[in-house]
């Protein structure tokens, strides 16, 4: 938390997809730091120490998204997860997301409300 506002630190490599995860988050009081690929994104997170993750699967590399995670499991992170992907659904109803190292999967394209309703839910 910075400024009495959470960081969620949003990872992906589609520019489209950042700017509009920021336009959500920062409208509804929330500051987002990003990150263009896993490994910028364990840069971010050491550096921002932020409140919630959300991460795109697959990335520069088809695990990218699942590396990260094992990266910051590896730091002992605690904050919530989120994996966001266009398999989100399918990913969800076919994987145990826990074993992984995740709160959950997010479906592309964003839902402003679940993102929302999500973000009150995970960060009382």
């Amino acid at each position: 938390m910075k400024d009495g506002k959470y960081v969620i630190l949003c990872i992906d490599d589609d520019k489209d997809i950042l700017d509009s995860l920021r336009m959500i988050l920062e409208n509804n009081g929330y500051i987002m730091a990003e990150a263009f690929s896993a490994e910028e994104g364990v840069k971010e997170y050491k550096k921002q120490d932020p409140d919630f993750v959300i991460v795109d699967l697959m990335m520069e590399s088809v695990d990218a998204g699942r590396n990260f995670v094992k990266e910051i499991q590896l730091l002992k992170n605690t904050v919530p997860v989120y994996m966001l992907s266009s398999l989100g659904d399918s990913l969800a109803l076919n994987v145990d997301f826990a074993d992984l190292g995740l709160t959950g999967v997010l479906q592309k394209p964003i839902d402003i409300n679940t993102i929302l309703t999500m973000l009150k839910t995970k960060l009382k």
